[in-house]
């Protein structure tokens, strides 16, 4: 079985594909540089293909983005060190197949990998649990599409709605500043906003926000 493990710790990829290479089927490739991905994949054929969430210049869910429009079936499962919840829905539209966290034991991630390579996928309990019953659907009309926001999405709304700052709201939600940014990006892509004034009028036209000012 080939891997393509992609994160731009060097230590991090050299340790992961120790324990990897330590199944006797499994063969990886570490690769550290986000730019080169797209030419290896047109050069070799993977079985499992490990992102890392966060990295420079590009985050995981974009570079599969960019490897699916190369590689349609590649099947990819986003290895991070981060919460993967706030993310869930900006995730699967990107066409990862599965998640595996950094802080899993090295028997997980060997079985993540196989049942991925099956074309299966194991979501944690955790997460399931964490998405159950958080999300609403809106719709501005017959001819508009459905909008689903998370509660996670609405609370952010709700304080950009406030005025608050980026460093404000995430220290009320208690998230950082990355997280943040990335909900924002997600926001945004959702409600089909380019600003923060734009969402705020968009999520009240589709009544996730009161009609009234909420300073």
């Amino acid at each position: 079985m080939d891997i393509l493990l992609v994160d731009d710790h060097r230590s991090v990829v050299e340790g992961t594909k120790l324990l990897i290479e330590s199944e006797p089927d499994m063969n990886v490739k570490i690769e550290t540089d986000v730019y080169l991905v797209p030419d290896l994949i047109k050069l070799h054929k993977f079985d499992v293909i490990l992102f890392d969430l966060y990295m420079p210049n590009i985050n995981g869910a974009d570079l599969a983005k960019k490897v699916l429009e190369i590689v349609p079936d590649a099947v990819i499962l986003i290895y991070s060190g981060f919460e993967i919840a706030p993310h869930f829905n900006l995730l699967m539209e990107s066409g990862v197949s599965g998640f595996i966290a950094k802080t899993s034991t090295r028997d997980q991630l060997i079985q993540a990998i196989r049942f991925a390579a099956r074309k299966e996928a194991i979501i944690p309990m955790q997460l399931l649990k964490q998405l159950r019953r958080q999300e609403i659907v809106v719709s501005g009309g017959a001819d508009q599409e459905k909008v689903t926001i998370t509660n996670e999405e609405e609370k952010l709304l709700r304080e950009l709605a406030k005025g608050k700052s980026n460093k404000e709201i995430a220290k009320t939600l208690m998230i950082s500043q990355r997280s943040l940014e990335y909900g924002l990006t997600d926001i945004f892509q959702k409600l089909h906003a380019g600003s923060r004034v734009e969402a705020i009028k968009k999520a009240k036209t589709l009544g996730i926000l009161p009609a009234e000012d909420l300073y």
